[in-house]
């Protein structure tokens, strides 16, 4: 273990422990979170990790802006916003699986950098889209139906929204491109949180809306989509 590892680790117990005291996430969230930053780091390094930290804090503000808006028309969050064990998984599980995949094969850290890129790039896309699109919409439809539905339902999008998400992939692929070295890569993990995004739209409104899964599925599923986006183009 060097240096770096141990101040690595140090960081994420710190961050663990800052995140439960202000509130943003629960115990076993904060524990979680640190869990599925070591998996990430041991596989991706430095670069997944900052990955995994500017997502936490996009999402973060991206939640508590306008929060009495939010409130107000039956959108907030519960709890304020403090995210469960659930929702981090959601968001992070899967990038996590990544990171314990590079750590076992070296050979391959690469592709799963960029892979950990598209899945944050969908999560940030989504996240953005829906905190945001519901404070800056002006128009809301159903993704399905195209027919004008109710802002903060399953599956309802705006332009607005969907805009602030391609700004968010934009930032995700850009914090990557800078770690990693520019390349087609930028655009690829643009796309990827694109295409997340939709797939969660259409998810929540073909499936979580009717009941069948919940939204914690639909986030991870999201993750899913933008990070086998990545290794298609690849």
């Amino acid at each position: 273990m060097t240096l770096t590892d141990i101040c690595v680790y140090i960081l994420l117990l710190i961050g663990a422990v800052l995140s439960y005291r202000a509130q943003k996430l629960t115990r076993i969230a904060a524990i979680t979170g640190s869990i599925a930053g070591v998996c990430i780091y041991v596989g991706a390094g430095l670069s997944g990790l900052l990955l995994l930290a500017v997502f936490f804090i996009g999402g973060t503000l991206a939640t508590k802006w306008k929060m009495e808006k939010k409130a107000a028309i039956g959108t907030a969050e519960i709890n304020k916003g403090r995210r469960t064990a659930g929702q981090v998984l959601a968001n992070a599980g899967f990038a996590a699986a990544l990171g314990l995949s590079g750590w076992q094969s070296p050979d391959k850290v690469r592709m799963i950098q960029v892979m950990i890129a598209g899945s944050f790039a969908a999560a940030m896309a989504d996240t953005l889209s829906s905190e945001l699109g519901m404070v800056y919409g002006k128009r809301f439809f159903n993704i399905l139906t195209l027919k004008k539905d109710t802002c903060g339902l399953d599956g309802v999008i705006s332009f607005e929204g969907t805009l602030i998400g391609v700004i968010g992939a934009i930032l995700i692929a850009t914090i990557y491109s800078i770690t990693a070295g520019w390349s087609i890569n930028f655009y690829w993990i643009i796309l990827a949180g694109f295409t997340g995004n939709l797939a969660d739209s259409i998810l929540g409104a073909a499936l979580e809306r009717r009941k069948f899964i919940t939204n914690n599925m639909v986030n991870f599923l999201n993750t899913l989509a933008g990070a086998m986006v990545c290794w298609v183009l690849i």
